[in-house]
């Protein structure tokens, strides 16, 4: 149930029964040739509302405008600040606190969100913040689907996701497989760690980060889609009934 497709009576219901909220995050950003510019945060709302459906939970409204400086060069991202993302968020927990929120789940789609979330919510009490991708069983079919293809950004499983949600298109310069990443050098960038904007573009010219886009498929985002968000709704679960939530 979305939160922003509620009246507040509704609301003020569902804070009788539960005091759980998932709020997902994003960004708004280019994904290569053949990725949406929403990918983030079309994923996290996908994954959020599918976990919410099976945890009888509320999603709040995706925040999609989060820092992806090194994206600047490519026409279309829109990138802010870590100081105002990790502004906006202390307000967003603050609001919904005073409300009766007791346990807000952040549901996280872009590295770069990952610090300034912990910095400015990682401490709080009543907060979970958790990327879609945590889980074992994500991961699991990540490897099998794509192997060492997953890359860092443009992902393959991320636009799978988004061509069985909104739209398939045509590969394209990215139908060709990418210069291919050493394991130190994913180890060394994971959390999007780039380098300034020209001198990102200059290194991935389509955008794509040692991803293979076009190994996407519709039926393999539906698979993810619902691994991830079982793995989320059981997380959920075990974080708003006190227990100890664990990725698996």
């Amino acid at each position: 149930m979305r939160l922003d497709l509620c009246t507040w009576q509704e609301v003020d219901a569902y804070l009788e029964r539960s005091s759980g909220i998932i709020i997902p995050v994003g960004s708004t950003e280019q994904h290569g040739p053949m990725g949406l510019i929403g990918t983030d945060a079309f994923c996290a709302q996908a994954v959020a509302e599918a976990a919410a459906d099976r945890a009888h939970a509320l999603v709040a409204p995706t925040l999609a405008l989060t820092p992806a400086p090194f994206n600047m060069a490519f026409p279309g991202t829109i990138s802010i600040s870590p100081d105002l993302f990790a502004a906006l968020v202390r307000e967003v927990v603050e609001g919904l606190t005073r409300q009766g929120f007791r346990h807000l789940y952040f549901l996280n789609a872009h590295g770069a969100n990952i610090a300034p979330l912990r910095d400015a919510a990682g401490d709080a009490p009543g907060v979970a913040i958790r990327s879609w991708w945590d889980f074992d069983k994500v991961n699991d079919l990540r490897r099998k689907h794509f192997g060492d293809w997953e890359g860092l950004h443009a992902t393959p499983s991320e636009i799978a996701i988004t061509q069985a949600t909104h739209r398939t298109v045509p590969p394209g310069d990215a139908a060709e497989p990418p210069r291919q990443l050493s394991t130190d050098f994913i180890r060394e960038r994971a959390g999007d760690r780039h380098g300034p904007p020209d001198e990102h573009r200059r290194d991935f010219p389509d955008g794509r980060v040692g991803a293979h886009s076009a190994l996407a498929t519709p039926e393999i985002g539906r698979e993810m889609l619902a691994t991830a968000a079982r793995a989320v709704a059981d997380d959920y679960l075990a974080f708003c009934s006190g227990g100890d939530p664990a990725v698996d």
